[in-house]
């Protein structure tokens, strides 16, 4: 660390001048802030330096360079990768003048992963990995095969030098910068062999790396690189743990490894290729880094299966490095897939013009993936490599997964279609899912809103809350101006509804809840509906409909029943539902007897026939024409209270439902969906009808 130092003067009263500013050098900027490399400094970020040593290897073999690596989980808590790899460079650097071992293990941003000529494609990017770790190691010791020798070096927290004793990280060190010969080997052997010692002044005491997590890392990365073998040995317990990773199917068999259910279609391989333009920063024959537009090349390969099941699994790779949280190469994979298969619901017309489209929910259900792509020098999102950033990526996996997968749909191979088949009918069945749940949500929130909101204006309330309350609810505005007048406002409520409401046998929940009759009903009600109807919640003692004595008034009772019974049933069984019985006609008689009342009410055609012939034979006149009520409208206050809001004039129907299955397929036969049968009960029952009592 180096600072620069001055005095302090007058003019500086609280003490901060250029003496307090610092400039970190080299490595020790790595050391002192260590989460801005590898994230954190407990077992992820451990594990994190153990990855960026794989990940050099790893690179070799993406480069056609190396086919076997070792990885070794030493006793002492060290961590050793080896590979048969070229070798880092061990001649002079001109510029620096250091051997290039040593360039990469002390400084950062060297390598060469640098303007794509060592390396088409990496997992390497900003030349800091082995920097890092060697920076946070105690310890780290290299060894490289190359031109028939083997050369070594060492390094003590990020500084090169010579350990006294071989394999201790606590052994006598003495700096010293250079690397040095200690072997010959074949003049075909390379490879290049790194043990580190993590710096328990840096990580935390508890840190390690979880030995089932390290096998599979190795097992995903070799199934990435077909043909390339892993070793991985564990040596820290008890007794070794040895495996052996190879698999020449690549992301295929990745994708059957990952997949947890039964598959509906064989595993659809999605290949090929894209270029575009990017302008980097490129090192010229000065050494100047210089902006280039340089042509890319981003090669794409796609695993998916779908299966019975309902769990997606996606995993996601840029030149073998993982992306755990998917970037602009997840991004255009799934943008592609979602129209593919869009496109191909519309073909067979398994979606119809107006049914929404499927969303990437619906196509990922049951879905397995692997996706990955090779190109130089990605853009991420930070040294953890966790987003891919590169924009172009978005555009050429989604043209790749677009072709292709028309490709499969289009030219089926054999048995594949009926299996590409149900892949359409799972989907399609997942948007039906998601929909009706979410209609259901809807349904529930829009319930509980009309619940717990404000009583609606029109209703005219009684005081009473007890046994004795009854709600009316009466037919059209005009009715509920004489009902206000007749009533007994302690204990009579009064609702009005306009017309016939909504016919709720054959409309949806959804519908009937935006229904503003239906709506009213419940929420004046209070105790909810459906299964969550509470008889104990409802404001009221009982319910009455009050409607006209006509063929319209009896099918609206019929309608309000039918809310009643699917959506309130606890009232009819408890025998809380009444139908007023208004008069249909009103006989007025000419000097009526002592003790006769002046009216005589009829609430059918036969009775006023019977009373009618009565009057006739007591020789009693009336006055012509009698009255028909075409509406309760036509009564006054007083008729309407003697005749049916009166208890103690009044008649009142109690509706009961004594036979549920009966109830039930009465219900689906007059007001359900089906035509057919209702037409075939009215032409069956139409020769038993008496004209005479059709009111035309």
């Amino acid at each position: 660390m180096t600072a620069a130092t001055a005095e302090p003067t007058t003019d500086d009263p609280q003490g901060y001048s250029a003496r307090h500013l610092s400039v970190l050098e080299g490595l020790e900027a790595v050391r002192k802030r260590p989460g801005m490399y590898i994230g954190s400094t407990d077992s992820r970020g451990l594990a994190h330096c153990l990855w960026e040593i794989v990940d050099n290897s790893v690179d070799e073999a993406l480069a056609g360079y190396c086919s076997h690596i070792q990885v070794t989980m030493h006793a002492d808590g060290s961590f050793e990768v080896a590979d048969d790899g070229r070798g880092i460079p061990v001649d002079v650097e001109p510029r620096t003048g250091l051997p290039g071992v040593e360039l990469v293990m002390t400084r950062l941003h060297a390598g060469g992963k640098f303007g794509g000529v060592s390396y088409t494609a990496s997992g390497g990017l900003h030349g800091v990995g082995a920097s890092v770790v060697n920076a946070l190691s105690a310890r780290l010791d290299v060894e490289i095969d190359r031109d028939g020798r083997t050369w070594a070096m060492s390094f003590k927290r990020g500084l090169p030098g010579e350990f006294a004793d071989a394999g201790r990280p606590n052994a006598r060190f003495k700096k010293r910068s250079g690397v040095h010969e200690i072997g010959r080997v074949g003049k075909n052997v390379t490879g290049t062999r790194t043990r580190f010692w993590p710096d328990l002044q840096i990580f935390l005491k508890d840190a390690t790396v979880d030995g089932p997590l390290v096998m599979d890392r190795m097992r995903q990365t070799a199934f990435l690189i077909p043909g390339l073998t892993i070793d991985v040995r564990d040596e820290r317990g008890e007794e070794p743990v040895e495996e052996t990773f190879r698999f020449d199917g690549g992301i295929g068999e990745f994708c059957t490894y990952l997949a947890k259910d039964p598959a509906i279609v064989e595993i659809l391989r999605l290949e090929g290729k894209g270029g575009f333009t990017e302008t980097v920063p490129v090192l010229d024959d000065q050494g100047h880094l210089t902006p280039t537009d340089v042509e890319r090349e981003l090669e794409v390969d796609v695993a998916l299966r779908w299966g019975t099941g309902y769990e997606t699994i996606t995993r996601s790779f840029v030149n073998v490095i993982a992306t755990p949280k998917g970037g602009t190469h997840v991004r255009g994979f799934e943008r592609a897939l979602v129209r593919v298969l869009n496109e191909q619901l519309r073909a067979t017309k398994l979606l119809k013009n107006n049914d929404e489209d499927v969303l990437k929910e619906d196509c990922l259900e049951g879905l397995t993936a692997v996706v990955t792509v090779r190109l130089p020098e990605p853009q991420f999102e930070g040294q953890t490599k966790e987003i891919l950033g590169t924009s172009a990526a978005t555009r050429i996996v989604a043209q790749v997964v677009t072709r292709e997968l028309k490709a499969v749909f289009d030219n089926p191979g054999r048995g594949q279609k009926q299996q590409l088949r149900t892949v359409l009918e799972k989907v399609v069945g997942a948007a039906k899912t998601r929909i009706a749940a979410r209609t259901q949500r809807d349904n529930q929130r829009r319930k509980n809103a009309l619940e717990n909101s404000a009583l609606p204006a029109k209703l005219v309330d009684c005081r009473s809350a007890d046994d004795r309350s009854e709600l009316f609810i009466v037919e059209g505005d005009s009715a509920l101006g004489t009902a206000k007048l007749a009533r007994n406002s302690e204990f009579q409520a009064l609702l009005p509804i306009r017309g016939k409401i909504l016919n709720v046998h054959k409309a949806s929940v959804a519908d009937m809840l935006k229904n503003a009759e239906c709506a009213s009903i419940i929420q004046v009600l209070g105790a909810g509906s459906g299964r969550t109807f509470d008889l104990n919640a409802a404001r009221y003692g009982r319910v009455c409909l009050l409607a006209d004595a006509d063929v319209d008034g009896a099918h609206i009772r019929c309608l309000l029943l039918t809310l009643f019974y699917k959506y309130m049933r606890p009232m009819l069984d408890a025998g809380r539902v009444f139908s007023a019985v208004p008069p249909l006609h009103r006989i007025e008689l000419i000097k009526p007897r002592k003790g006769q009342d002046k009216y005589i009410y009829t609430y059918s055609d036969g009775e006023l026939r019977q009373r009618l012939v009565e009057l006739e034979r007591r020789g009693q006149r009336w006055k012509e024409p009698i009255q028909r009520y075409k509406g309760l409208g036509e009564m006054d206050a007083d008729q309407l209270a003697e005749t049916t809001l009166d208890p103690r004039h009044r008649v009142l129907r109690r509706i009961r439902v004594e036979d549920a299955e009966s109830a039930a397929a009465t219900f689906d036969l007059l007001m359900g969906s089906d035509v057919a049968p209702r037409r075939a009960f009215i032409t069956a029952g139409a020769s038993e009808l008496d004209m005479d009592r059709i009111d035309t």
